[in-house]
């Protein structure tokens, strides 16, 4: 199994200090509210590519008071992992080390993989189109680390045209050479989520028949139509350049961009209704939800390409009833990537038994209480 054996924090949200040593079952943290347990869990997703769970900056981990910066060292499967925030002067600055030697975030892609479930992601089915695209996203990064460099390098390009949208007046030259970029790199976005929308589904309709339930998944947007339809870069490249020259002056009017991948949508039916899962009920939301983000851990375990994920629930059991809490741990210890949980009270992960440890965390503290 693909698990954390050493977790070591220093000035990392309301910790001075923390460290556990783990016997590689999943992991259960049980204590109050606002002790610290989602902060465990953010420290544990800086551990890989991107943002973590909450997409805070890097001097938002600061512990209050704290002198310098932060620092989350790991050891998972035989490799030490160190992540961390150091001061220099007025600037700050991400540090990562593999095994003792300075190395780069991308090198943390081809070792960790992590799929989380928040309290916040509760509400992507009745949000807007941009909270499930970034949740969308956020699976697909998980998948294919560089997606995160396109969305960014999509992003600067975009705010660098809506500049010159806001302006009045664009000059075609310039405008051209920004809208390549925007066009390169929204064609690389399609066929990323293109690609893992296909993988998901596929692991969806192979998970077993349950408590939570299967999801038909689709995406609302012409570039990854396309790219599902098996359309090449060049050619999605090639319509979204041709859509940005085409739809300058319109945009203009508006003061931004109103086509292109940032406006795509994911949309997922509730299989068992037939409903849109924002026209389903609370209940079935998360329980969809949930099984989603199985799926999402499963294809990643069986991709060869890398690992297998951690999975980092917060707050998953607490709103499940026994016989789902059961059945949950059932298809968690089924994986090879292990699982954190948190809840409030202990009893809520009794059905994991001895597959796994459970760890009391107080106000900055946390030890095993097996």
């Amino acid at each position: 199994m693909t698990a954390l054996t050493r977790l070591r924090l220093k000035d990392f949200r309301n910790y001075e200090t923390l460290a556990l040593d783990l016997d590689g079952r999943h992991v259960c943290l049980f204590g109050a509210n606002g002790a610290g347990k989602t902060n465990l869990l953010e420290a544990i997703s800086q551990l890989g590519p991107g943002r973590g769970l909450r997409s805070a900056k890097l001097t938002e981990l600061t512990r209050h008071g704290a002198p310098d910066g932060w620092t989350v060292s790991a050891t998972l499967d035989d490799r030490r992992i160190g992540v961390g925030l150091e001061t220099e002067g007025t600037g700050a600055k991400r540090v990562i080390r593999l095994d003792g030697a300075p190395a780069q975030a991308g090198d943390l892609a081809d070792l960790v993989r992590i799929v989380w479930l928040t309290p916040a992601m509760d509400s992507i089915f009745r949000g807007g189109a941009s909270d499930r695209r970034r949740f969308f996203d956020r699976q697909v990064m998980s998948h294919i680390p560089s997606h995160g460099q396109a969305a960014a390098r999509y992003e600067r390009a975009m705010r660098e045209r809506n500049a010159l949208l806001e302006r009045g007046h664009v000059d075609p030259a310039w405008a051209d050479a920004i809208e390549t970029r925007m066009a390169e790199a929204g064609a690389e976005l399609a066929i990323n989520r293109a690609s893992v929308l296909e993988n998901l589904q596929a692991a969806v309709d192979a998970r077993p028949e349950g408590y939570f339930p299967k999801g038909d998944l689709s995406l609302d947007g012409d570039a990854e139509a396309a790219a599902i339809r098996g359309e090449d870069f060049k050619t999605i490249f090639e319509t979204l350049s041709e859509t940005y020259r085409s739809m300058r002056r319109r945009d203009m009017a508006a003061g931004r961009t109103l086509s292109g991948p940032h406006r795509s949508d994911l949309t997922v039916i509730h299989r068992p209704t037939g409903m849109v899962a924002g026209d389903a009920s609370t209940g079935q939301q998360k329980a969809l939800l949930i099984g989603l983000i199985l799926a999402s851990a499963g294809a990643l375990s069986r991709d060869d390409s890398g690992p297998a994920p951690l999975l980092l629930l917060d707050e998953a059991a607490a709103h499940l009833d026994a016989d789902r809490r059961a059945a949950l741990f059932e298809e968690l210890d089924a994986l090879p990537g292990q699982s954190w949980l948190t809840g409030t009270e202990r009893f809520l992960f009794e059905a994991f038994g001895d597959r796994a440890q459970q760890i009391e965390v107080s106000a900055g503290g946390a030890h095993i209480s097996d």
